[in-house]
């Protein structure tokens, strides 16, 4: 609703040859509703746009004042200005239902604090509060982490008969909870804080493709959510970066492992021989 009705107050702007779009990031910034409204409430006045232009802003003066060189119409200025008075009160609702998430999820503060030690789920306070409403801070309803998992929909499915495997998609449980992983890992992939993820992402991808990478990180985030819930303790990526002992029998020739590394997505080159001093 909020970004249809800017589209509309958009269209009233573009209608009357007022390019904000073309020299301001956000249409509806600081800087940009300033000049909008000092041009509702003074239509077909020319007028200096220097006091209404944030210092921080990068275009030049020149660039803008071209950008308002047009005209309001009597028809769209009535428009525009419901538009804008529309924005603001959806804006009022916004912060209010924000509130009120904030107020109704007080009693559950130690749950969400354990939950944004997770990576990914630190920056925006409302996805800590969506997975938490999704699972509930009582873990003991799932007797362990692949209950949990299996529970969100984030493990192949157990579809075979006769020894033979018809399918192993993801079911379409957690519609809800899902999603909100999927964003997370995909920022994640992204990051160079968390080698343990980006690490498992990249070995998975190799040889699974990155839809099922995506889905194994999901599930180590939600695995990783169900220790800290039930322990109580934060999260860390100790247990996923400390070395393993290396067996005998999983000992390789350097051709295996080149070729092994070369699997799992690395590019190797030769040495770069050192500058002569």
């Amino acid at each position: 609703m909020l970004t249809g009705e800017k589209n509309r107050a958009q269209n009233c702007l573009t209608v009357s040859n007022l390019k904000l779009d073309d020299v301001f990031s956000d249409v509806f910034g600081k800087s940009s509703r300033s000049i909008t409204e000092y041009i509702l409430a003074h239509p077909g006045e020319p007028f200096d746009v220097s006091p209404f232009v944030d210092k921080r802003c990068k275009t030049p003066i020149e660039e803008i004042q071209a950008a308002v060189d047009g005209a309001v119409s009597p028809e769209q200025a009535i428009k525009l200005r419901q538009c804008l008075d529309h924005i603001d009160e959806l804006e009022k609702h916004k912060a209010e239902m924000e509130q009120e998430i904030f107020r109704v999820s007080a009693p559950y503060l130690d749950a969400l604090d354990l939950i944004r030690t997770v990576p990914g789920f630190d920056k925006n306070p409302f996805t800590a509060i969506q997975i938490l409403s999704e699972i509930g801070g009582d873990m003991s309803v799932f007797p362990t982490d692949k209950h949990l998992v299996s529970w969100a929909g984030c493990c192949p499915r157990n579809d075979q008969s006769n020894f033979k495997i018809k399918s192993t998609r993801i079911s379409r449980a957690g519609s809800y909870l899902k999603p909100v992983l999927v964003q997370v890992a995909n920022a994640l992939i992204k990051s160079k804080k968390h080698p343990e993820i980006t690490e498992r992402y990249r070995r998975i991808k190799s040889h699974r493709g990155h839809k099922k990478a995506i889905i194994a990180v999901c599930r180590m985030l939600l695995t990783a959510i169900w220790h800290i819930l039930t322990d109580l303790k934060p999260y860390t990526a100790d247990g996923y970066l400390a070395p393993r002992p290396v067996k005998e029998e999983k000992i390789l020739t350097t051709s295996q492992a080149l070729n092994l590394l070369k699997l799992r997505g690395y590019v190797i080159k030769d040495d770069v021989p050192a500058a002569a001093p």
